[in-house]
């Protein structure tokens, strides 16, 4: 070992002989001083191997000329991480350790009459070493964080998606899946689908922390085509709240479930908000909401049913330029919201109660349907309903 300071190697000796003492004394004096390691009894005896283990390799430093081993360093962010230690308590740990083993190291220098000069090197190869090991134990602890986050995340998401999709259906289950998805396990509860621009990407950015920021709880998952999520309803003004939220954030097509109660019918919800968001697109901007009327549901309670129906009642309006019939459809609906009243659906949609008459006729000689039959309306009404609510 030619060219070793002789004190300097005397001194490492020395305190390697006493580490495993020093180690004690140090997690002592974590323990006392820190609260986020208080908060974390059962970390004791890992706090203590890390506080022998970083000594040993510092000691050993200050002997050897070469690169340090930063491996202690390294576990012991990852294992704090994992603890649930905060950072800063452990950069606070670190301080103080460094800061005990200096004291500790000049006070064994002195006690072994090691001269001055050795003692500022060893006080300069010890900082060092702080600077060094208090860098690699962040930057593992930072990885360590980050891939919980990352695994924490999948798990959220593929518990969400177990409920959007119907997987769990035991009571029991489905309680213990709100509570770890932050949401309260008594509805109402409405699913939320949004279209995405791309795959992989977010149709509704940051729609978690813009809901809980005007107290609304939810859940999200990405799938291949939509980003659906599972919202609560605290109380009958939430809804317009979240609809108010969607449409301040919304970039392409959002569509929205009737309200239930149960999180067992939330796969039930998917159905209807898909159908929301790939149907006709309404007057409300990007959010169409898929209400709980009893022709809503009867248009989409049997797609293919429903789809013949409509050709069958409405398929002499398709030879017709897809902006006519648009118009059509939308004065038939006027006319219905007014009741059957030509001048009030005109002033509904600005225009003169003779156009409305004019269009209304047009429906009647293009379907083969009379409004002034109660039976021939209650068709169009069906047809019209699938017709908004069903993709083409």
């Amino acid at each position: 070992m030619a060219g070793v300071d002789e004190d300097m190697l005397e001194l490492s000796r020395i305190m390697l002989i006493r580490v495993e003492a020093l180690g004690e004394q140090l997690a002592d004096r974590i323990y006392s001083r820190i609260d986020g390691y208080r908060a974390t009894p059962s970390a004791r005896d890992n706090v203590r191997e890390s506080c022998v283990a970083n000594m040993t390799f510092v000691f050993h430093t200050l002997c050897n000329d070469g690169e340090a081993d930063l491996s202690p360093a390294e576990a012991t962010g990852r294992q704090r991480a994992v603890e649930g230690i905060p950072l800063a308590a452990v950069m606070t740990a670190y301080r103080i350790g460094f800061r005990y083993m200096w004291e500790s190291s000049v006070a064994a220098a002195r006690e072994a009459g090691i001269p001055t000069e050795s003692i500022l090197e060893a006080s300069a190869r010890i900082f060092l070493s702080q600077d060094e090991f208090t860098q690699a134990m962040t930057g593992a602890y930072r990885e360590q964080l980050t891939s919980q986050i990352v695994d924490r995340e999948e798990e959220r998401s593929a518990l969400v998606e177990a409920v959007l999709l119907g997987r769990i259906t035991d009571n029991q289950s489905l309680w213990e899946a709100a509570d770890l998805l932050g949401l309260p396990t008594a509805g109402p509860y409405v699913v939320a689908a949004a279209e995405i621009p791309a795959i992989g990407k977010l149709g509704l950015p940051e729609i978690t922390s813009k809901l809980a920021a005007r107290d609304i709880r939810s859940a999200w998952r990405l799938l291949p085509d939509l980003q659906v999520g599972v919202v609560h309803l605290r109380q009958d003004a939430t809804y317009g709240v979240l609809v108010e939220v969607l449409r301040k954030i919304a970039t392409a097509r959002v569509g929205l479930s009737p309200a239930f109660t149960s999180l067992a019918a939330t796969g039930e919800g998917l159905r209807l908000a898909r159908l929301a968001v790939t149907g006709k697109p309404g007057r409300d901007g990007w959010v169409s909401a898929f209400d709980d009327a009893p022709l809503a549901f009867a248009a989409v309670s049997a797609p293919e049913v429903m789809n013949r129906i409509e050709e069958s009642v409405l398929g002499g309006l398709r030879e017709l330029p897809a902006e006519e019939r648009a118009v059509l459809s939308q004065t038939f609906q006027a006319w219905l919201d007014a009741g059957g009243s030509a001048n009030e659906a005109a002033a509904a949609i600005f225009c003169h109660p003779n156009t409305i008459r004019h269009r209304l006729h047009r429906i009647e000689e293009r379907t083969g349907r009379s409004l002034s039959r109660p039976r021939d309306v209650a068709e169009l009404c069906l047809a019209f309903e699938i017709s908004q609510r069903l993709p083409d």
